[in-house]
C-alpha cells in the first residue's frame, strides 16, 4: 500500500507541477486528491476503531501478547486491501485524468506556442507552415518570420534609354510569360516599435534568368563576342541562353492598411491577418555560370542537344531594384536591373533585364 501511495503521490506531484498555469487542471488534480483522502481517512479511523478494541481485551487479560500482536496484523492487512480495492475502483478514471493532463501539459502547451503545419492553396499559391516557434496569442512572435520563397517570372531586356519597354519588338529576345524563376530563403523582422507599419526583409538565394532568341534564331560566340544569329544546321527545336545568379535581395515591406491586436496592455501590429502591403527593395547577383542550350534535328538524328558554356558578353555582378504589391498569399512583383546583364562584348541592341513575377509558394519556418 505504501508504494502504492507513493506511487500516486509523484504522479499527482508531476502533473500538479505541469498544472500550476490551468485551473482547470488543479480542480481535477484537487479532486481526485480529496477522493484518495477521503477513502484512506475513512478506512482507518474504522481500522483504528478494532485496533482500539484488541488493546482493550489485552488490557482486560483476555488476550495475550502473541494473540494481540496476531489480530492487529489481521486487522491492518484486512483495511490495507480494503483501501486497495477502493483506490482501484478510482484508479481507471484518476489514470485517464493524469494521462489528460500530462498530455496537455506536454503537448496542448507546444501547441498553443507553435502553429501547427498548415498547407494552403490559393490565390498566392501554395502556402505551408512548418510548426513554427511562435505563442500563438502573443502578436510580437508573428512581427519575426523566416520563410523560403519561389517565384516565376517573365524576362526581358531593354535598353538603358526605355528601361521599362518590355514589349519591345526591337529586342533581339522574345518577350516571354513565364521562363525564369528565383528561389531565395528569407529573414523578416519589423522595423521601430510593435505599431511600425515598416519591415524589413533580407535574403540569399538563387536567381535563374532565360533568354530566347527571336523565332529561328539562336546565341552564338564567336571572336570573343557573343550575338544572335539565324540557325543554319538544320531544324531548331528549342533554344535558350541561362544565366545563373547567386541572388541576395534587400526588401523593405509597408503595411498600407495596418490592422492591430492588443496583447497583456500592449497594442501590437497583428502580421498575422491578411494586409495590403507595399514592397520596395534592392537586390544583387553574382553570375554562377551561364549556359546556351541549342535542340535541334537534322537528317542524320531526329534529337541533337547542344549545351555551350558562355564565356563572353556576360557581365559577372548585377545590380537592380524592386517593387511589387501583396495582399494575403498574393504576391505580384517588377524588378529591374540596374546593371546590364551582357556587356560591351555582347552585340545585342538590348542589354538590360527586366522581370515580372508572381510569388507561388512560401514555405514558413
Amino acid at each position: 500500500m505504501k508504494t502504492k501511495f507513493a506511487l500516486m503521490t509523484a504522479i499527482l506531484a508531476f502533473t500538479c507541477s505541469f498544472a500550476q498555469k490551468k485551473p482547470e487542471m488543479n480542480q481535477k488534480i484537487e479532486l481526485y486528491s480529496k477522493k484518495i483522502d477521503s477513502i484512506v481517512v475513512s478506512e482507518k479511523s474504522k481500522m483504528n476503531i478494532e485496533l482500539d478494541a484488541i488493546d482493550k481485551d489485552f488490557n482486560e487479560k483476555k488476550l495475550t501478547i502473541e494473540e494481540k500482536q496476531k489480530q492487529r496484523e489481521e486487522t491492518a492487512r484486512k483495511y490495507q486491501q480494503i483501501i486497495n480495492e477502493k483506490v482501484d475502483t478510482q484508479q481507471q478514471e484518476l489514470e485517464e485524468a493524469t494521462r489528460e493532463i500530462v498530455k496537455n501539459s506536454v503537448f496542448m502547451d507546444r501547441d498553443s506556442t507553435r502553429s501547427k503545419n498548415e498547407l494552403s492553396i490559393g490565390h498566392g499559391g501554395v502556402n505551408i507552415k512548418l510548426g513554427q516557434q511562435k505563442e500563438r496569442k502573443d502578436p510580437k512572435f508573428f512581427l519575426k518570420t523566416i520563410d523560403f520563397s519561389v517565384s516565376l517570372m517573365g524576362s526581358g531586356l531593354t535598353s538603358k534609354d526605355e528601361p521599362f519597354n518590355f514589349y519591345n519588338s526591337d529586342s533581339d529576345t522574345r518577350n516571354t510569360i513565364i521562363t525564369s524563376s528565383q528561389f531565395a530563403l528569407r529573414y523578416e523582422n519589423q522595423m521601430g516599435g510593435f505599431r511600425s507599419p515598416v519591415f524589413y526583409r533580407i535574403g540569399l538565394g538563387l536567381r535563374s534568368d532565360r533568354y530566347v532568341p527571336k523565332y529561328d534564331k539562336v546565341f552564338k560566340q564567336e571572336n570573343n563576342s557573343i550575338f544572335v544569329d539565324d540557325f543554319d544546321r538544320g531544324s531548331l527545336r528549342k533554344t535558350k541562353l541561362n544565366i545563373t545568379y547567386l541572388y541576395v535581395p534587400l526588401d523593405f515591406r509597408i503595411v498600407l492598411n495596418p490592422k492591430y491586436s492588443e496583447y497583456e496592455g500592449v497594442k501590437y501590429l497583428d502580421n498575422r491577418k491578411k494586409q495590403l502591403s507595399l514592397i520596395m527593395g534592392v537586390y544583387g547577383g553574382l553570375n554562377l555560370g551561364s549556359v546556351n542550350y541549342i535542340k535541334y534535328s537534322n537528317v542524320n538524328s531526329k534529337r541533337i542537344v547542344e549545351r555551350e558554356r558562355i564565356m563572353h558578353g556576360v557581365n559577372d555582378f548585377i545590380f537592380g531594384g524592386k517593387f511589387g504589391i501583396s495582399y494575403g498569399g498574393l504576391n505580384l512583383f517588377v524588378q529591374k536591373d540596374f546593371t546590364p546583364a551582357f556587356n560591351n562584348s555582347a552585340l545585342l541592341k538590348k542589354k538590360y533585364g527586366l522581370q515580372i513575377g508572381i510569388e507561388i509558394a512560401n514555405l514558413d519556418f
